[in-house]
């Protein structure tokens, strides 16, 4: 990274925007503390990102999500549920496990399935069911509608907004503007290790007038 500053604010969804190697994910393992950084600064809701405890108020969602493939997808649940020390027992888990599927379009009876069996896009929904289940006041996604159906990408995106209305906050990467429009609050668009703009899908069309949220983001990394 040469030149990347930038704040997510509290109960928004800030899309972090860039082409394949623009470096989205290596911010995002900075942010986690997975990556050293060699100079600046994180922080999450005021704590320094290097401390363990930073990472208490936050779910995450990498990349390339790959459950364990000998678990069941209803055992998967219940283990990150306790690892986010949530108890998968109570009437209201799975009240609201019930209303995570429905959301993302998975069904039920695919929790009784093995992961392995599990097709590209329906496990990406149990690692986004995973995330959203656990309660955290803070959303990490990487590239969260990778291998999603048009129909369960709607839906994602719509429960992402209710969350945000319910005060939680998103902080996401993706390089497919079609995510970014119609659901972050503002964006961040990374080009060459550094960020070319900040603001709004609206500002961004304004800023760089073209036809189309895709062709301005052309014009802005040109």
């Amino acid at each position: 990274m040469v030149d990347l500053s930038f704040e997510v604010r509290a109960g928004e969804i800030f899309g972090l925007v860039g082409t394949n190697g623009a470096g989205k994910t290596t911010c995002i393992k900075c942010l986690l503390d997975l990556c050293h950084l060699d100079a600046g600064r994180i922080h999450i809701f005021g704590r320094s990102a290097t401390a363990p405890e930073s990472r208490r108020s936050l779910a995450y969602l990498p990349e390339r999500f790959v459950p364990p493939r000998h678990l069941l997808g209803r055992e998967f649940l219940h283990l990150m549920s306790r690892l986010h020390a949530v108890d998968p027992g109570l009437d209201s888990t799975r009240g609201r496990q019930r209303e995570v599927l429905a959301a993302l379009d998975l069904a039920p009876s695919a929790l009784d399935e093995p992961v392995r069996h599990y097709s590209k896009g329906m496990a990406q929904k149990l690692g986004l069911a995973a995330c959203l289940l656990a309660e955290k006041p803070l959303l990490v996604l990487d590239e969260p509608m990778s291998g999603l159906d048009p129909k369960a990408r709607v839906l994602a995106r719509r429960y992402l907004r209710r969350l945000r209305d319910g005060g939680a906050t998103v902080f996401l990467s993706t390089h497919l503007l079609a995510d970014t429009g119609d659901l972050c609050d503002r964006l961040g668009v990374l080009h060459d290790g550094a960020m070319r703009f900040v603001g709004s899908p609206a500002c961004l069309r304004e800023r760089f007038p073209a036809a189309t949220l895709e062709e301005s983001w052309i014009a802005c990394v040109s």
